[in-house]
């Protein structure tokens, strides 16, 4: 079985890249600890029988979320699978409500009624988290085609994770976005394994993403998934040429979950070397440690962390005590007018 061990940093890594400046950094930071603490508490409710249904949580991944969420701006479009979770956070999207949608609670973003794996916020434009592997990409394709036909300078990132790059609608949404060139980011989250298998056993290419990407006449981008500085810098490039008319960009992020592919899922398939290379980079850690060596004081990071972990509390306490949804919403929000009824 073939395996990918953690990418060694790049020659002029983004660690003293002096484009990203102090502000910047601390955002990512605080990205990232939000994102860490609430998938942490996501999987002790999960352990407490309070997420309903499964969930597929990122640990291990946030660089990506919090690199690329770093670039967009207000109005910009996400699309995300249903391991969306810090997707939908990076946007903006208050913690209680995607807290209580976990937790099937009526003050759920989608009224309790999505769940993990459905994560909506039309507001905050993040399009959906989408449990059919690949079925969003022809989807964000649209949208960014929309964008394009209205003018409105609007990008769209759609995130998906290496498995999809074997499935037909990966390379229709490519060849579409390619040929009109459309404002969209496919960014694929590589983290090796689609599920129990990992992608190098079963794709013809090493990379999965990149390596096609001259199919359709893109540039081949691999970035370190795990350095939130890398991915921000590759991202913020790719978002404003899709922004500018320069057309898409198809970016693989190398990273990897620290555990299972769902919570149902131990994870013990892994090679016990590969886990323990990859968990000795944990994006969250390192990235601390690069910002105490350029000089931003621990008491800042220290307080950031705190505020992280008051944030997650109160969407605890609000997802907990948030009413079950009445059963006559399950006949809201069906169609487009909002009712349930057959429309002919």
């Amino acid at each position: 079985m073939a395996t990918t061990t953690p990418p060694a940093a790049p020659a002029g890594s983004a660690t003293d890249v002096p484009s990203i400046d102090r502000d910047t950094r601390l955002a990512l930071y605080r990205q990232l600890v939000r994102l860490r603490r609430f998938e942490e508490r996501a999987y002790r409710l999960f352990q407490e029988g309070l997420v309903k249904g499964t969930s597929h949580l990122s640990l291990g991944m946030e660089a990506i979320a919090a690199g690329v969420a770093e670039a967009l701006r207000e109005g910009d479009y996400t699309f995300a699978t249903y391991r969306g979770h810090a997707h939908t956070l990076a946007r903006g999207v208050p913690m209680e409500g995607v807290m209580a949608e976990l937790l099937g609670r009526a003050n759920g973003v989608c009224g309790g009624k999505g769940g993990s794996m459905h994560l909506t916020s039309v507001e905050h434009g993040v399009m959906g988290s989408y449990a059919i592997i690949g079925a969003h990409l022809p989807i964000a394709t649209g949208a960014a085609w929309s964008s394009q036909l209205r003018g409105t300078e609007q990008v769209t990132a759609c995130f998906f994770g290496d498995g999809a790059t074997n499935i037909g609608a990966f390379h229709e949404a490519l060849n579409f976005a390619a040929i009109w060139d459309l404002p969209v980011v496919f960014v694929c989250e590589n983290n090796l394994w689609m599920e129990y298998t990992a992608i190098a056993d079963v794709t013809a290419v090493e990379h999965p993403a990149a390596d096609r990407a001259a199919s359709y006449g893109l540039e081949r981008i691999i970035v370190d998934g795990n350095d939130p500085d890398a991915v921000h810098l590759e991202a913020r490039r790719a978002v404003d040429k899709a922004r500018t008319g320069g057309g898409p960009s198809l970016i693989e992020a190398l990273t990897y979950r620290h555990g299972g592919h769902s919570r149902a899922d131990p994870g013990d398939y892994r090679p016990k070397e590969e886990v323990e290379a990859w968990l000795a980079r944990d994006p969250v850690p390192m990235y601390r440690q690069r910002l105490l060596d350029q000089g931003v004081a621990a008491d800042d990071l220290d307080a950031i962390e705190t505020q992280a972990q008051e944030a997650v509390d109160a969407a605890t306490q609000a997802a907990r005590n948030g009413p079950v949804p009445d059963i006559d919403s399950a006949f809201t929000d069906v169609w487009a007018d909002g009712g349930s009824s057959w429309r002919n």
